[in-house]
């Protein structure tokens, strides 16, 4: 069992509870610092350590163990969430890409897509390190796009195609490699971030030249079909990452802001402030765990 302040979680689903009570938002454009906060707790990041290479970043987690995908290279780094401290080497990509989207089950991590433009989804196993292997095929060629995952499936929403922004969202089943299925469209097509709880998927913020958008999108991911609006966040965001300890989601960083922002998975309606990191970032991957 997960403990995150007040929150208690039974991993009593298929693949665990894959996030916890401590965010980390990873690396990000030109930097290598890690940031963390306490999610039930608004207040400022703190230091955590660093990420043996700078750079933008995507990341996943089984709740205790960070994997973080540097953009613009083959590198994939690890953190063990619990303890501050630097990355360490966990293997490499299939190849060197940006803009990938990333989620887990618990047990099983998805690096999916990025420029140029590819539809390729990598797996590996959280706990062992090691190179990826082929998962199998998205629908379309995307980067920049969001992803959260429930107990079974995988989500990737919106993206960039290198000429338009789709607003398409596909979706696999994690436990089993292959290719990807429809699941809806999102309420504007745009490059963006995701997160979710067990039962709920969300997609925040964005940009779709030249438009930058500060809507939240919501899903069901057991249910396929189109996203639904959520709220609002503060402003208009891009760049930024989320994550959450299975009740509050946290949005932070983009456009070259250090300001995070919160609101509850399962309640509609606009964000909240909660502090700021510890120096504005693009693009730095969130995950959380314990």
């Amino acid at each position: 069992m997960l403990v995150s302040g007040a929150l208690s979680l039974t991993p009593s689903v298929a693949g665990g509870v894959w996030y916890g009570g401590r965010g980390l938002f990873c690396g990000g454009s030109g930097l290598s610092a890690i940031d963390y906060i306490t999610i039930a707790t608004a207040g400022n990041a703190s230091d955590f350590g660093d990420m043996t290479t700078s750079g933008e970043t995507r990341a996943l987690s089984n709740g205790s163990r960070a994997v973080v995908d540097i953009w613009g290279s083959t590198t994939i780094e690890y953190l063990t969430i619990a303890t501050t401290g630097n990355s360490t080497d966990f293997g490499d990509l299939s190849n060197s890409r940006s803009g990938t989207a990333c989620c887990s089950d618990g047990t099983t991590g998805l690096i999916a897509g990025g420029t140029s433009y590819v539809n390729t989804i990598d797996q590996l196993t959280i706990s062992t390190t090691g190179n990826t292997t082929d998962f199998g095929d998205l629908t379309g060629n995307t980067g920049y796009h969001g992803a959260c995952s429930g107990s079974t499936r995988g989500v990737f929403a919106g993206g960039w195609s290198g000429s338009v922004h789709p607003n398409i969202i596909d979706f696999v089943t994690i436990a089993t490699p292959g290719n990807a299925t429809d699941f809806g469209d999102l309420t504007v097509g745009r490059q963006t971030s995701g997160t979710s709880d067990l039962t709920r998927g969300v997609f925040a913020g964005g940009w779709s030249s030249p438009s930058m958008y500060n809507t939240i999108d919501y899903i069901t991911i057991a249910t396929t079909g189109n996203a639904t609006d959520f709220g609002d966040l503060l402003s208009t965001v891009r760049w930024a990452d989320l994550t959450n300890d299975g009740t509050t989601a946290v949005y932070g960083g983009g456009n070259s802001t250090n300001v995070i922002q919160k609101f509850t998975i399962q309640t509609t309606g606009n964000a909240t402030d909660f502090g700021d990191l510890t120096s504005a970032k693009n693009q730095s991957g969130a995950c959380s765990g314990d």
